[in-house]
């Protein structure tokens, strides 16, 4: 077990590729196609067909329909399909423990019917499962139509799951392959999961390898929400949150982060839009440090002019910035933008304003002092003219200030 595992005391490694059961996230498309097959295979329904993007959980989801029935089915599991019909009939026959006599189609599939026959009568069922089917040849379609007329009555005798990407559905949709495509019982489509899904998938994950989701940070999951924006499969997801926990340990951190996700987008080689939200926090948190050091100049100047004031007006002056202060910045943490889902608002409100308007506010509250006396001053002056007129015996108010003047 990797050494991040031990890292964030986890019982399992939770993002493995790997097709195991135990993680089967048993929501959304993957839990109602299962119910789908396992409805099919149980009522002997024939030919299933499930499509779906590299990575979205098919075999995953064969691996699933395996442990569904674990006795009263005989599964015959092929990884690839074979080169023909000739040698996917010989591999079938040598799985049900047959040795055809002769290689011919016509005595291998008799010798096979007669198989499927006996495995029915105990009250048992075959299904073969075809990974990788969109790589099937035209040949080999037709003898997946033939196995699926084996019947007695109205019994198939054998269930058929071909599991395959999208392009399986571009070689039945053509016109040559219609008695083919009429045969199948079920279709069913392996989509990408959304957002939502994504990061309840990944809860689910961890929560199974023994973690809790609060080994991913918030920044965290907001970088997941971003880098799925329009949706992710199970590979994919798998894949970037093993890079993440991995460039997490390797930093010895306690907790996965957005700038640990940034640089597993990164060394996979995925276009996203996380980089920009790293921009923004990066820029939110340049702007708070340049706000908290505007604002403890300020408070600083404030104190210094207190200094010369009484001790108890020294005081109250001291008390007061400091309530003012925090109510400023209990203020711009209130304005601080919320990032939610995936939409990144980066229009936030400019701290540089915020603290100009701060330092504006302290810089008008110390000229009060001298324009308090400079008023003083204009009164005396005022009030010493008004004195000398009237001691001069001067002849208006004109004549007051030629007489002062002279």
């Amino acid at each position: 077990m990797h050494m991040y595992a031990q890292h964030f005391n986890l019982n399992l490694l939770p993002f493995e590729n790997v097709p195991d059961p135990l993680f089967f996230y048993d929501q959304g498309d993957h839990a109602r196609i299962r119910k789908q097959i396992s409805g099919s295979l149980q009522s002997g329904r024939g030919l299933i067909v499930v499509t779906g993007p590299i990575g979205s959980g098919k075999t995953t989801l064969s691996q699933m329909i395996k442990s569904d029935f674990p006795e009263d089915i005989q599964v015959i599991w092929m990884a690839e399909p074979p080169a023909n019909s000739s040698d996917l009939y010989l591999f079938l026959a040598q799985e049900l423990g047959l040795q055809p006599t002769s290689s011919e189609k016509t005595f291998v599939m008799r010798d096979i019917r007669n198989a499927l026959l006996k495995i029915n009568s105990e009250g048992k069922k075959c299904l073969v499962i075809m990974d990788e089917s969109h790589l099937m040849s035209d040949d080999v379609i037709n003898g997946i139509r033939l196995l699926n007329n084996l019947e007695e009555g109205s019994t198939k005798l054998i269930q058929l799951l071909l599991l395959g990407q999208e392009e399986l559905m571009e070689k039945i949709n053509k016109p040559e392959m219609a008695p083919f495509k009429q045969r199948i019982a079920a279709l069913e489509t392996l989509g990408k999961m959304n957002v939502d899904r994504v990061l309840k998938y990944i809860t689910h994950r961890i929560q199974v390898a023994g973690g809790a989701p609060n080994l991913i940070s918030d920044t965290g999951w907001e970088a997941l929400s971003i880098a799925f924006s329009s949706g992710g499969t199970p590979r994919t997801i798998n894949s970037l949150c093993d890079r993440s926990f991995n460039v997490a340990y390797e930093r010895d951190k306690p907790l996965v982060d957005a700038q640990d996700i940034y640089e597993a987008t990164q060394r996979m080689g995925l276009v996203t839009d996380v980089f920009h939200y790293i921009i923004l926090l990066n820029n939110r948190e340049r702007k708070k440090q340049e706000l908290q050091q505007a604002t403890q100049e300020v408070a600083n100047s404030a104190v210094l002019e207190t200094a010369s004031l009484p001790p108890i007006e020294k005081e109250k002056s001291v008390t007061s910035i400091t309530k003012k202060t925090e109510q400023e910045n209990r203020v711009v943490n209130d304005q601080t933008p919320e990032i939610s889902g995936t939409e990144v608002d980066v229009s936030e409100k400019s701290y540089d304003d915020i603290a100009k308007t701060i330092k504006a506010k302290y810089e008008q509250k110390s000229l009060m002092v001298p324009s308090t006396l400079l008023a003083l001053s204009m009164v005396a002056f005022m009030v010493s003219v008004w004195f000398f007129c009237h001691r001069t015996d001067s002849a208006g108010f004109l004549g007051c200030l030629m007489d002062l003047l002279s």
